[in-house]
């Protein structure tokens, strides 16, 4: 196991300095930008025990500050989409910034994807990153203290996260990483092979935000519950796919919500390489890099583009603030935001 590396990656605009932190366990290897916490690096064993980097990323600063799409950030102050920027919490009625459409998206304009991280410890294998979100910033209502810990432990990156806050607020945090089993730079992923452990799914209006509908996969392309590539019914003429331009939908998962269980299993024939994805969240968003254009410059002269990488942002499920129904995003004052996301990797001999 090697020792833990920083180094400078650039300032923004306002003179921030970034960093590069480097986790290394001796068989995975992770780079996170303290800009958006964000994972840039995923190296991971393929076959042969060589070792491939299977996310998305950028090599500079300023490619991050003025490309969309959230690489592998962490976001919030609430994920996803909430409709009209609008939710009311205690009797009061609460207004976001719009930055998709006609919704709030990811915690807004400067939301935490977009917000220098402060490195609060840090080892060969582990690091943690905090960021301070004071009273009314995007317009959420109380100061949020936020934490979370990138582990890289054996063949699994976990990513802990813990929140707490001084008002009655809402809280959802995620991970947008993009990956891309066969190698970050490899073109698309839709021969990878893809299940998603949920018999159901909330379907979506034409503004990708949920009818309220928990909707069954079976009989339709939405059913994910067997491995299957994912290119298989993407172009499918099924409303749903065909509004949001392919997937973009979040699963409800299976099993209890709070405790760590499967989620999704992903795997590549080109490396041989098999992500099993696990968390205590509601819900997972599977998102297949629908609007990343053509030709996208990304780290290490690759191109990217359209179905170059798949998202398994696991969540509270969307615009949840304005369905009762739906897990509460609701963070309590004094209460504790506390979930837990792990991806254990494998790979064939071949």
């Amino acid at each position: 196991m090697t020792e833990p590396a920083r180094r400078p990656f650039g300032r923004t605009p306002e003179g921030e300095r970034v960093e590069l932190v480097t986790l290394d366990n001796g068989i995975l290897r992770g780079e996170i930008l303290t800009f958006g916490a964000a994972l840039r690096t995923l190296e991971v064993p393929g076959r042969a025990g060589a070792r491939v980097d299977v996310v998305l990323g950028y090599d500079t600063l300023e490619e991050y500050l003025t490309r969309d799409g959230y690489l592998g950030a962490v976001v919030g102050r609430c994920a996803n989409r909430i409709a009209g920027g609008r939710f009311s919490l205690n009797g009061r009625d609460y207004a976001l910034p719009i930055n998709d459409g006609p919704n709030h998206l990811h915690g807004g304009v400067q939301g935490f994807s977009r917000r220098v991280w402060q490195v609060e410890e840090l080892e060969a294998h582990r690091a943690v990153f905090s960021l301070f979100s004071p009273d009314g910033e995007e317009g959420y209502p109380g100061a949020l203290r936020a934490r979370v810990e990138y582990r890289l432990d054996g063949t699994a990156l976990e990513l802990r996260y813990l929140a707490e806050s001084d008002r009655d607020t809402l809280c959802n945090l995620t991970n947008h990483s993009y990956f891309n089993l066969s190698g970050h730079g490899s073109g698309t992923v839709l021969d990878q092979e893809l299940c998603i452990h949920a018999r159901r799914y909330t379907p979506t209006d034409e503004n990708s935000i949920p009818t309220g509908e928990l909707a069954e996969v079976a009989g339709t392309p939405m059913d994910l519950r067997s491995p299957t590539p994912i290119g298989a019914h993407i172009g499918e003429d099924f409303p749903q796919l065909v509004q949001a331009g392919g997937y973009d939908h979040n699963y409800v998962l299976d099993g209890p919500v709070g405790t760590l269980r499967p989620a999704a299993w992903a795997r590549s024939e080109a490396t041989g390489i098999t992500m099993e994805t696990a968390t205590t969240l509601p819900g997972v968003q599977f998102y297949t890099a629908n609007y990343i254009e053509a030709g996208r410059p990304g780290k290490a002269g690759a191109v990217y583009g359209p179905r170059c990488g798949f998202c398994l942002e696991t969540q509270i499920f969307p615009d949840a603030p304005n369905h009762p129904a739906f897990p509460s995003a609701v963070l309590r004052a004094g209460e504790r935001w506390e979930h837990m996301t792990r991806c254990r990797f494998s790979a064939d001999e071949g």
